[in-house]
């Protein structure tokens, strides 16, 4: 399972480590993710989905089942 968000597609990005002396080499910044459970009322079923903090709040501010359809049609949720 790939490290991204299913709500924002967020996703690792690419930089350098730069040293006092200006020596560049290659790092990762990984996103900050979290495993969470979200009930879903509609159909009155659990489900689990790998977000972000950014991503919990957008949950928090346009609700779990906006937030999964608009995921689904991002094409980040199977």
């Amino acid at each position: 399972m790939s490290k991204i968000c299913q709500i924002t597609g967020k996703k690792r990005m690419v930089g350098n480590n730069v040293s006092h002396a200006n020596n560049k080499t290659k790092r990762t910044f990984e996103v900050n993710l979290f495993k969470k459970k979200f009930f879903m009322p509609d159909t009155g079923e659990w489900i689990t989905l790998r977000v972000s903090a950014h991503g919990l709040k957008t949950i928090n501010k346009i609700g779990v089942e906006e937030a999964v359809k608009r995921g689904r049609k991002n094409g980040l949720i199977d």
